[in-house]
This record gives C-alpha cells, sequence and structure tokens, in this order.
C-alpha cells in the first residue's frame, strides 16, 4: 500500500511539473526585445527579403471577422495580425456577438505554440474606420478590446503579445501642419490589458523628421506606460524623398527605444513600396543591416 501510494505521489509529482513546464514555455513564447527588431506588411514576405536583402523579424497581416488563422504568410518569422472588425460594431463584440470566431481563432494561435503577435481595431484615434474617433467612443473601443483579450486569454492563447495600436497625433511644427487626429490618451484600455504599444506613423513631406512625426506620441504612450513600443506600420511616401528619409527614420527609432519597425511594402494613399525605388532600396538595406544587429538601448 505505502508503495503504490509513493508511486502514485510521483506520478502526480511529475504531473504537476509537466504543467508547469508547460505553462511557462507558454507564458515565454514572446518575441524577443534583445535588439532593435525590422519587419515588414508585405504581399508576399520571401520577394521582400529578396529585394531588401532583409529578412524580417516580424511580417504583418490583417483578418477580418469570420477569417481563420494562418501564420504561413510570416514565412518563419514572428506573425504580428491586426483583427479588423470591419463590418461589426464595437458594442456587438463587446457583448458577444462574435465570440464564437474569437474562441476559434483563439484556439488555432494556441495551437500555434509560437509568438503571435496581436492587436485589434487599429488607428481607433483616427477618424477613417468605422471603430475610430468620431464614430466610435472610447469607453466603446476599451470595452471591446478588453472582451478579445478576456476570450484569448480563456482560450490559453498565451503565446499572445497583444499590441495596441494608435496612428500618430501629429502637433503642427512650423510650416508643418497638425495631421488633426485625436490624443492616444481617451483610447488606452490599461496596463493589464496590453503587452506592447504600436505607432502607425508615415512621412508626407519633406521637411518631417522622425520627432516631427512620431515625437507627439511617444511622450503621450510613456505617460501612460512604461511598456515596450513598436513602430508597427510606417514609409516615405515619394514626395517625401524615401532614400533621404529612411536613415532618420531607423536612427530616430533606435534612439528612442521603441523595439523595432515594420515598414509598410504595400501601396496605399501613396505608393509606400520600395522595390521600385533603387536609391531607397539601398538606404533600407545598409540601415537594416546596421540597426539589426544593435542591442536596445536602456533607458
Amino acid at each position: 500500500m505505502r508503495r503504490t501510494l509513493i508511486i502514485t505521489f510521483i506520478a502526480l509529482l511529475a504531473c504537476g511539473c509537466s504543467a508547469h513546464v508547460t505553462a511557462r514555455t507558454a507564458v515565454a513564447a514572446k518575441p524577443h526585445t534583445s535588439r532593435f527588431l525590422i519587419g515588414a506588411s508585405a504581399s508576399n514576405a520571401a520577394q521582400f527579403q529578396q529585394a531588401t536583402g532583409v529578412q524580417p523579424d516580424i511580417v504583418e497581416h490583417y483578418a477580418r471577422p469570420g477569417a481563420a488563422f494562418s501564420a504561413n504568410f510570416a514565412a518563419g518569422a514572428v506573425p504580428l495580425i491586426q483583427l479588423m472588425p470591419y463590418g461589426v460594431s464595437l458594442a456587438s463584440i463587446a457583448n458577444g456577438g462574435e465570440d464564437d470566431w474569437l474562441r476559434s481563432y483563439a484556439r488555432a494561435v494556441a495551437g500555434y505554440q509560437r509568438p503571435v503577435i496581436l492587436g485589434f481595431a487599429p488607428e481607433m484615434n483616427g477618424s477613417w474606420y468605422s471603430w475610430g474617433d468620431t464614430h466610435s467612443s472610447p469607453a466603446e473601443y476599451i470595452a471591446a478590446w478588453r472582451h478579445v483579450v478576456t476570450v484569448f486569454r480563456g482560450q490559453g492563447a498565451l503565446n499572445v503579445t497583444w499590441l495596441w495600436t494608435v496612428n500618430v497625433a501629429i502637433v503642427a511644427t512650423g510650416d508643418n501642419p497638425s495631421n488633426g487626429v485625436a490624443a492616444v490618451t481617451p483610447w488606452w484600455p490599461g496596463a493589464a490589458w496590453v503587452d506592447w504599444a504600436g505607432i502607425d506613423g508615415y512621412f508626407y513631406r519633406g521637411q518631417e523628421t522622425f520627432a516631427i512625426v512620431f515625437g507627439n506620441t511617444l511622450s503621450q504612450i510613456h505617460a501612460l506606460t512604461a511598456k515596450p513600443v513598436l513602430i508597427s506600420e510606417t514609409a516615405v511616401a515619394p514626395a517625401a524623398g524615401k532614400a533621404a528619409k529612411i536613415p532618420g527614420l531607423f536612427a530616430g527609432a533606435y534612439t528612442a527605444g521603441v523595439v523595432g519597425l515594420v515598414w509598410f511594402d504595400l501601396p496605399g494613399n501613396r505608393d509606400w513600396r520600395l522595390e521600385d525605388d533603387q536609391p531607397a532600396l539601398a538606404a533600407f538595406r545598409a540601415a537594416a543591416a546596421r540597426y539589426s544587429k544593435l542591442a536596445l538601448p536602456s533607458h
């Protein structure tokens, strides 16, 4: 009898240790932040790598409600997926109207067992999305954000780094006008609900610098939290001079202590792509080669 009890006790210990190791492994499944990370939002990660010579640490993608989780687009990099609630109200999400999809997606993410960066309803302090400023209130946004995070945590998706993504709010300086985007502070869901802060910001004009584009927003975020910050979308418009701006973008981001930047290599309201601009490609290659090897500065 005593031998049986001892064997049972040992078995229970083994199960407990195994569960503890599994939990620790899941919790530890986060992107590394020991050095400056370089990412891309591109239609094809392999083509981006071939064109730029840069193997991205992060590849960004966008998912609509009902989409199935897949990390194939990332080609081995850490997937960054922005959940874009097109056609669904924030109130419906907060009230559980999309829970079937969210639970299914969360289980698939948990099953991936590797780091995944997830955002939800990005650039909410701008007015161009249905979930954004003037269309939805900060209270509605925060309730929906917290609900999404709660659902994922309930499904064991501990490998998720939650990226709260705002758009830059540029303050007018000299001949550079304000972009009229709302302050980020009212939209903050709280430290318990966010792992990283993300900033989307682009260079449209030749006179813009890193400080002009990102400085005000970085200050607002640092007043809210000491959590890591990622420049989650950025690029330079042709009119601003891509090749001339790229060195300052990298230098500014690194000096500011952000964990990295994600280049938006897709067409949009400007042609942000690098592939047809040889001077810009050369500048990007040089900057990426330099900063990808650097440890992040301490602040």
